[in-house]
């Protein structure tokens, strides 16, 4: 059974027409933009931002009007993928590289949907590793700063060679056995010089779908 087609397909039912939505970036998020590609093309009349270079061309193969970022106010809805969820709806973002520009995104969200399968789900975050988005420039003097708050860090590679966002930035995980205090965490990655952004998305998830035992999708709100 395929959790995350039945997650992503229905996160699609909160989708309404005249709405500017934001689509997400990953394996879940493919599925609702497919389905939504699919209502559209059924007559459903959306606008839509993307997270990343790769769901925009998703999107614009599946015929759903993008427009720029630079041109948005305000998003009435988001639907978005995640690495990790805890009980409080707080995330862990950034497994794709894209967690930039879906943070981004999200702040300017009315209700920001995300979709991960039951496997997503602990207790506390931390056991994916946490990704920090950084410039290159000396970036090492931010690897030793990122490593001095009791993680494991290592620059994401791809063949050997720098991971680069659509930003192009790089990107540094940070493995910590368990996240305590989520917030003060972010507070401190975010006071580094270097850093852009990190992957903890806190206090902005309005509703998780994921599935039950059975493949249901289950609602979390």
């Amino acid at each position: 059974m395929n959790f995350k087609k039945i997650i992503g397909e229905k996160a699609s039912e909160y989708v309404k027409d005249g709405m500017i939505i934001g689509l997400g970036t990953g394996s879940t998020a493919y599925w609702a933009i497919k389905k939504i590609g699919s209502l559209v093309r059924d007559g459903l009349k959306i606008t839509a931002v993307a997270t990343s270079k790769n769901t925009q061309k998703l999107a614009i193969e599946e015929e759903i009007s993008m427009i720029c970022l630079d041109d948005v106010e305000k998003i009435d809805l988001t639907i978005d993928g995640a690495d990790e969820f805890d009980p409080n709806k707080n995330l862990i973002k950034g497994g794709g590289g894209a967690l930039l520009r879906e943070k981004i995104v999200a702040s300017l969200t009315d209700f920001y949907i995300i979709i991960a399968d039951s496997s997503k789900k602990v207790d506390a975050l931390g056991h994916f590793p946490l990704p920090v988005e950084v410039v290159p420039f000396a970036w090492q003097v931010t690897f030793r700063r990122l490593e001095k708050l009791g993680c494991m860090v290592q620059r994401r590679n791809v063949d050997s060679k720098p991971f680069i966002t659509d930003n192009q930035n790089y990107i540094i995980d940070c493995f910590f056995s368990k996240i305590e205090n989520p917030e003060e965490l972010q507070v401190k990655i975010n006071l580094i010089p270097g850093v852009v952004e990190n992957g903890l998305f806190l206090n902005m998830t309005d509703v998780v779908i994921t599935n039950d035992e059975k493949g249901n999708p289950l609602i979390l709100k």
